[in-house]
């Protein structure tokens, strides 16, 4: 198996705080990796290193064979398109303007805007339903459909990498099957994804690789019919549970038990 994208005995910091001490982590070229935790585990900061915007205190993350340090931010951004938690765009810039910005790695003093360009915004907006939107202000739109532009300008920069951090976020369920589906057929197509997802069944149902995360350490990762067990979810979730085949798909997924004290009390009359 070859990784495109690994981060070595990385210690991660913000300021004094420290979220991650000597982490490693190989993403596999082609899967669908996701990775789970609870709030606070350190699974967006992994991801903001493996993207270059947190810089690692010790070790390094490496792209293509490079310390990712050493490389450009266009570079960068010609290998690997990043959707962060929060994203924030111009005052009254339209969604076509925006989509249009994630062609900004491939453009040059010597190529500017071209053909290729145009159908690589129409395509992305196509796949993620926003095409009819292209003009409206993004600052007009809802959550959810602000959330499908912004991924539509992250599938326009046309990378064999993908990094989303929590992509379903203010997306009603509908949507976000629609998204996990989308980012399914980008995979089949040949790229590999990262996501950060909090709905663990979703993420059982769609990740080829999974990696669960607690503290600030990797606790298990593998495909998840492999490694979801009710073992692990009570470790890294804390929640009781029993895991069974879901009916439509085949893998694993997660029926909490709950609390005995928290069952409705009868009523009697």
């Amino acid at each position: 198996m070859t990784h495109r994208l690994h981060a070595d005995g990385v210690t991660l910091c913000y300021e004094a705080r420290t979220i991650a001490t000597d982490l490693s982590l190989a993403i596999p070229d082609g899967a669908f990796t996701v990775i789970v935790g609870p709030n606070a585990c350190g699974k967006s900061t992994l991801l903001r290193a493996l993207a270059r915007l947190l810089a690692p205190r010790r070790g390094q993350v490496i792209l293509d064979g490079k310390p990712i340090a050493e490389r450009s931010a266009k570079e960068v951004a010609r290998r690997l398109g990043l959707l962060p938690q929060t994203a924030t765009a111009p005052d009254g810039i339209t969604v076509a303007d925006l989509v249009a910005r994630g062609r900004y790695p491939h453009q040059s003093f010597l190529r500017q805007w071209s053909r290729a360009d145009a159908q690589a915004v129409a395509e992305a907006m196509a796949a993620t339903g926003v095409a009819g939107l292209a003009d409206r202000p993004v600052d007009e739109l809802s959550g959810g459909q602000r959330q499908r532009v912004w991924i539509a300008m992250v599938l326009a920069q046309e990378t064999p990498l993908l990094l989303l951090d929590e992509p379903t976020t203010f997306l009603d369920i509908a949507h976000q099957i629609d998204l996990l589906d989308l980012l399914a057929a980008l995979n089949a197509e040949g790229r590999t994804v990262v996501a950060v997802l909090h709905d663990l069944n979703q993420a059982c149902r769609y990740a080829s690789h999974l990696v669960a995360m607690r503290s600030g350490a990797i606790l298990a990762q593998g495909s998840p019919s492999r490694i979801v067990t009710p073992d692990l979810v009570e470790r890294v979730f804390g929640l009781p549970c029993v895991v069974i085949d879901d009916p439509v798909s085949g893998t694993p997924l997660i029926v909490p038990r709950g609390r005995k004290d928290a069952r409705p009390q009868e009523v009697v009359p």
